[in-house]
């Protein structure tokens, strides 16, 4: 039997290619996304020993119940009314065993049904953290991060509740079935009865589970788009509350959330309805079990103790109907969870299969040329190179290229549940639209992906590299990265990859010392999620010490000191070019501190190079890079700067 937690490692490497770690693994392969309802049998064919297990115990534990009224009618008719002690001590010793064997089944299934709801909730954790580990940047285009969230959470535990109605629900139909045969024995009409009604329940109870599964899923979609909406707020709340917009997204948090409410109280209402109704139905059968024993009696066809067994059963029978309801209402709500989760789990990879090269290439590749043929960049092996961009999406975009990423778009439109005057016709087209502005992004990704990049590093274009080695040799920090709850050891090192002194020359380099200072604990101090403690400028410098540790042969920052003011800009531009000596780096800013100390700038125009040379050089004679970086101040203009004319690009 599997222990929990299991450690999951789907999507696996093409054969010949390493492990990147060596612990011990349960290889699973890739989850089937062809559809929820194949999702849902591969999740019950990931833990078959589990399944099984609670399968038995579900039996073991509902057939002393199924067997009591029985055991109680023979003692009844062949002990207590025939005057035999002998057999009805016998009858009560069977009953003494049937009811041992149920409680200690009972305890067991339990033990086993909450492994297996554990595996099935938190495997759900390990393949999406997986998915968006492996897709990275791809995977916010595709899906809403409240979605991903989402199916992280509450669809996974959606998923644990459907492995545990499974094997209830088995316990339960074999003892319905004991129940049957036992009946048909005693009375075909009254089994045939039995054996009748419960499918015509269930054909009643699926009419009404449409509208459920309708109303869970307009809670579910409304719950994705808030917990989107928290995160947002959450990343944000220093600059609301700089611009004054605390008050107006709590008010749209606030309306959103009512959304959520009605339509959970909706969903509760159809629940509650279809429980009703289950409830109902089963009382009836119970009367009419009960009106057909009764006129058996009468007409001398059952003894007492039949007519007790028949009484016990009319009783006992009502759990495994409700078991059946609430498997009904499970499936639609494992249904919609793993619809959800096919969204994120099936979303494919858009990057090509390539063999991997020899390291000695790769230490080749990296201290060649960068080559960016969309802009004209040019970027020596080993020298900082400074980018300066009028338009700030232009900057972006190199970035993106440089490191092999896909240009940035609004992604899939988040799903759109109001009920306009449309109604259920709108929003069924609504989805439609979404599935196919999805597979147009889907499929435009993939063809960008598979084609030539036009980004050249040692002449070799990055898209015949495959994507692991392309982040080894080429690392991207933009402003978007983000500090993770943890020590500081592991904000800058999370790899644990560097010696003492490598973490305390990245940490010196980024003039992040202060944060050393102020965490109790040094290096073992704790950082709160997403760095809340930390001020702005210390969370981005903690970011740009974390890049420079990887210390990868082509570093690519993004506006590294925008949030950091002057003072510490100056020490991060005079240490960052003695840091990064004789590797690769391009720094994309408008910065002066930092220009100042570039090798070469690069003059960004319309996403073209049109213009390159020193800092001094460009003021001095470009009129575009002074009006971008020094906004066309002329007493920004040092007055030692010898009047040179800046290298036009071609």
């Amino acid at each position: 039997m599997r222990d929990f937690p299991p450690t999951v490692t789907a999507w696996t490497a093409p054969a010949g290619t390493a492990s990147s770690s060596d612990a011990p693994t349960t290889t699973i392969g890739v989850p089937d996304t062809r559809g929820p309802l194949r999702l849902l049998w591969w999740v019950l064919r990931q833990q078959p020993d589990l399944i099984l297990a609670a399968c038995l115990c579900s039996l073991l534990w509902m057939l002393p119940a199924a067997l009591t009224p029985w055991v109680l009618g023979r003692a009844l008719d062949e002990g207590v009314l025939a005057g035999d002690q002998e057999r009805l001590v016998l009858w009560l010793l069977v009953l003494l065993v049937v009811t041992l064997v149920g409680g200690a089944s009972g305890a067991f299934y339990h033990t086993v049904v909450v492994r297996s709801w554990l595996v099935a909730s938190y495997g759900q954790t390990f393949l999406v953290t997986h998915q968006g580990a492996r897709l990275g940047h791809v995977l916010p285009r595709r899906a809403a991060t409240g979605e991903v969230l989402s199916v992280n959470g509450s669809d996974g535990e959606q998923l644990g509740h459907f492995v545990e109605i499974v094997s209830r629900l088995v316990g339960n139909v074999v003892a319905y079935a004991l129940v049957a045969v036992i009946v048909l024995q005693v009375s075909v009409p009254l089994g045939l009865v039995v054996l009748l009604v419960a499918p015509l329940l269930v054909v009643v109870s699926s009419v009404l589970l449409r509208p459920l599964s309708a109303a869970q899923t307009r809670e579910r979609s409304r719950d994705s788009e808030l917990t989107s909406m928290a995160t947002d707020i959450v990343a944000g709340l220093r600059i609301l509350r700089g611009i004054g917009g605390e008050r107006t997204f709590g008010d749209n948090y606030a309306r959103q959330s009512q959304r959520v409410r009605h339509a959970g109280v909706r969903a509760g209402a159809w629940g509650a309805f279809v429980e009703a109704v289950g409830v109902l139905l089963s009382g009836l059968f119970v009367v009419a079990l009960m009106v057909l024993g009764v006129d058996r009696v009468r007409a001398g066809d059952l003894q007492v103790g039949e007519l007790v067994t028949f009484l016990g059963y009319a009783l006992f029978l009502v759990q495994p109907i409700r078991v059946v309801f609430e498997a009904a209402q499970q499936l639609t709500r494992s249904v919609v969870a793993a619809r959800r989760t096919v969204g994120v789990l099936g979303t494919p990879d858009p990057w090509p299969r390539r063999d991997p090269a020899p390291q000695e290439q790769l230490a080749r590749l990296g201290r060649g040329e960068l080559v960016d043929a969309a802009s004209g960049l040019r970027v020596r092996p080993g020298r900082l190179t400074m980018v300066v961009a009028a338009v700030p999406d232009d900057a972006a975009a190199l970035a993106d290229r440089l490191g092999r990423y896909l240009p940035a778009t609004d992604g899939v439109p988040e799903e759109d549940d109001e009920e306009t005057g449309g109604g259920r016709r709108a929003r069924t087209l609504a989805r439609r639209e979404r599935e196919v502005a999805r597979a147009d992004l889907e499929r435009s990704d993939e063809e960008l992906a598979q084609g030539p990049w036009g980004v050249t590093l040692g002449g070799v274009d990055l898209a015949e590299l495959p994507l692991e080695q392309v982040r080894r040799l080429v690392l991207v920090s933009d402003t978007g990265a983000q500090v993770f709850s943890g020590t500081l050891q592991e904000a800058v090192d999370p790899h644990a990859r560097l010696d003492h002194a490598a973490a305390e020359a990245a940490l010196r380099a980024a003039a992040v010392e202060d944060v050393y200072d102020v965490l109790p604990g040094g290096w073992q101090g704790r950082l709160d999620e997403r760095g809340r403690g930390l001020s702005g400028g210390q969370r981005q410098r903690l970011v740009l010490a974390r890049a420079l540790a990887a210390d990868a042969p082509v570093l690519v920052l993004v506006e590294p000191t925008s949030a950091v003011d002057a003072h510490t800009e100056a020490l991060v531009a005079g240490r960052l070019p003695d840091h990064r000596r004789g590797r690769t780096t391009v720094v994309v800013t408008a910065s002066p501190l930092l220009l100042h100390h570039a090798d070469e700038v690069a003059l960004l125009d319309h996403g073209r190079v049109v213009a390159t040379g020193t800092h001094e050089e460009l003021v001095a004679g470009h009129e575009g890079y002074r009006r971008t970086v020094l906004r066309g101040d002329p007493a920004d203009v040092p007055a030692t700067v010898p009047a040179a004319t800046p290298q036009e690009a071609p």
